[in-house]
Formats: C-alpha cells, sequence, structure tokens
C-alpha cells in the first residue's frame, strides 16, 4: 500500500523480490496512479472501507500488508477496526500521528486564513506545502482530513504481528517520533530503524528486503 500522491511503483523492488516468494498483489488507491478519482474528499476511514472490499473482492485469505506512510494509516485504521482480515503489517514510514502545533504554524495558519478571505487564489499559491499546492481542490478537502486524524488510537487496538521499518535519516516521519511511538501502542511490535530516508526501502531495497522477508517467515 503505497504513499500519498505516489502509486504501486514506489515498491518496484519490493515487488519484484517478494514475488519470488509470494502472490503479491500492489493497487493504487482511489485518486492515486492508474485509479479513478473518487467523486468527494476520501478521509482515512473512507480509504480503510475501500481497503476492507478490494479484500474481500480479491478473495485474498489473511493477506499480509506491506504498507509506506500514507498506506499506513489506511492499514492502522482498517486493522484497529478488522484485523482478523490480515495476518502480519509490515510499515515503512508509517505516518498517523498528530504533533502539537507551533506557535510558528498557528501564526501561518492564522494568515492563511486572513488571506484566503480576500484572495482567495493568493492565499493557495504560497501557502501550503508544495506538495499541497499541486492538489486539485477537491484532493486539497481529501488531504486536510487525512493529515488531520491522530490515529494513535487505531493503533493501541491492532493485535497482529507487526513490524516497523523507519529510515534513520527520515524526516517526513521521524522515527524518534512516529516510529517510537506506534511501537510504544502496539503490542508486540517490532521496529527497526535503518538507513535511508522516508524511501528508504527505494534506497536500500536489498536491506529492507531482507528485513521483510525475515519477518514474514516467522
Amino acid at each position: 500500500m503505497h504513499g500519498y500522491a505516489s502509486r504501486k511503483e514506489s515498491f518496484y523492488y519490493q515487488i519484484k523480490y517478494l514475488s519470488e516468494h509470494y502472490c503479491v498483489i500492489a493497487p493504487d488507491f482511489p485518486c492515486f496512479g492508474g485509479s479513478e478519482q473518487t467523486e468527494s474528499a476520501w478521509s482515512v476511514g473512507d480509504y480503510a472501507a475501500w481497503l476492507e472490499k478490494f479484500i474481500k473482492h480479491m478473495r485474498l485469505d489473511s493477506p499480509h500488508i506491506v504498507a509506506h506512510s500514507f498506506g499506513a494509516r489506511v492499514a492502522f485504521k482498517l486493522l484497529s477496526e478488522r484485523g482478523e482480515l490480515v495476518d502480519r503489517l509490515v510499515i515503512c514510514g508509517g505516518a498517523g500521528i498528530v504533533k502539537p502545533r507551533s506557535p510558528k504554524y498557528i501564526r501561518r495558519v492564522n494568515a492563511y486564513r486572513r488571506v484566503k478571505k480576500l484572495f482567495p487564489k493568493l492565499a493557495e499559491k504560497h501557502f501550503g506545502s508544495e506538495e499541497y499546492r499541486r492538489l486539485s481542490p477537491m484532493m486539497k478537502e481529501s488531504y486536510k482530513l487525512i493529515v488531520n486524524e491522530d490515529l494513535k488510537d487505531c493503533a493501541k487496538k491492532i493485535k497482529n504481528p507487526t513490524l516497523l521499518l523507519y529510515g534513520e535519516k527520515d524526516t517526513v516521519t521521524p522515527p524518534s517520533e512516529e516510529g517510537e511511538i506506534f511501537h510504544g501502542l502496539i503490542a508486540g511490535s517490532q521496529l527497526e530503524i535503518l538507513s535511508g530516508g522516508h524511501f528508504g526501502f527505494c534506497e536500500y531495497p536489498l536491506l529492507y528486503n531482507q528485513k521483510i522477508s525475515e519477518f514474514l517467515e516467522k
């Protein structure tokens, strides 16, 4: 399960390697890659409901899930409610923690809201991350629903064997923050801090593939 604004090909090295030992199915989430657009802004819960339907439609019997970043949000949401659908869970650079807002962040949000009332086009052009500014209006609404949902309570409910892989240089989902927190929340989970950044599984595929394979074979 790929990350936000990404597609299944981000897992190219894992698909190629794991296909030698498993039946690998790598979908694009709706609105990403080759999938169709949705008619409305989807939340994490909407994507989790889609994933449940996908598993049932494909008749997958207790599949393992390998998820990156946003894909981890969806996996956390689904497994907190329907953990029996899945066997093992592997998370690479998993996201899902809403961090305390700094005074600088709050000032910037307030400035954005003031500018948006008078000059909406200017506000959209100069505020928010580059990733956010590239999104369509509908996907911007979806993005806000997704990043503002804290999934710590969902993580607490997960009972599936879980491997958490985080890149030591990951600045998007830092291991000292997201990784350590999820490790503490998911009972019996295993945390590995490896080389690389947020896409460490692409930068060091042999290392990540080895860790994933060892975990799935237990």
